[in-house]
């Protein structure tokens, strides 16, 4: 079983995404821990990039502030290598294609095998082109997360029966960020998923709330939730780990 899938284990997974170096690495590492010890089942670490395309302004704002402080792709391999000292679950990154090209795509894969990472959510990279990473990302063990949007359509069986780790659903169209409701019918997407694979599920896109987690959790396998955590700490700053933690344990709270 690949590390990603033991999120899945015991019962629905809260996952939180945080950017790294956002108000610095540091600062990063301790939201890390208190969302783990607050219950957190995987973490995303969004790998600072200066177009985030699949980003509303919050997480936008976070990577500018980021790279503004200095953060690098070294210096964020760096602070993973020290988060696992201690830190157990299964840990994804998500970036932009460009950010693993640069690097090397070798290089890239395996310092992820070396450092501790167990997959990569590459959003501006369409289904058709994964190719590109996926035979590198497999010679190193790193799992290629897809995602399924509201506009797969006839695509879900496809991308589905070739995915790896988890499928991150994504509920709205647009970007990222904070929605009042989600108006998709994410039932449907997820009959199509399981029609062709028993790979888990979560849900992103739009939610902040406990409700809104657990709803999407009661369809899915999971619930994803960045703009809101992005919120929490550019209101708190280096301050922001216990308020990440209380947020975090409040939503996990909701999945049981």
């Amino acid at each position: 079983m690949s590390n990603i899938k033991k999120a899945f284990e015991n019962g629905k997974a809260f996952i939180p995404f945080i950017t790294c170096g956002d108000p610095d690495l540091e600062t990063t590492a301790k939201i890390v821990r208190a969302a783990v010890e607050n219950g957190a089942d995987l973490i995303e670490l969004g790998i600072p990039f200066s177009d985030p395309t699949a980003e509303g302004p919050v997480i936008q704002g976070a990577n500018i502030r980021a790279l503004a402080g200095g953060v690098t792709t070294d210096k964020i391999f760096d602070m993973v290598a020290e988060l696992r000292r201690d830190v157990s679950i299964p840990l994804v990154f998500m970036t932009y294609a460009n950010v693993v090209f640069s690097y090397g795509s070798e290089r890239f894969m395996s310092k992820c095998k070396e450092k501790g990472i167990d997959g990569i959510i590459l959003p501006d990279l369409p289904f058709e082109e994964k190719d590109e990473f996926s035979d590198v990302a497999a010679k190193y063990g790193i799992e290629i997360i897809s995602l399924i949007a509201p506009t797969s359509a006839d695509r879900v069986s496809m991308i589905a029966k070739e995915a790896e780790g988890f499928i991150y659903i994504v509920s709205s169209l647009g970007v990222t960020g904070v929605r009042s409701e989600i108006k998709t019918d994410i039932k449907d997407i997820v009959k199509a998923i399981r029609d062709n694979t028993d790979i888990p599920c979560a849900v992103g896109f739009g939610i902040s709330r406990p409700e809104q987690a657990k709803a999407m959790a009661d369809i899915s396998d999971g619930a994803i939730v960045g703009s809101a955590i992005i919120r929490i700490i550019e209101q708190h700053g280096k301050e922001a780990a216990p308020f990440v933690g209380e947020y975090v344990k409040s939503m996990k709270s909701a999945l049981r």
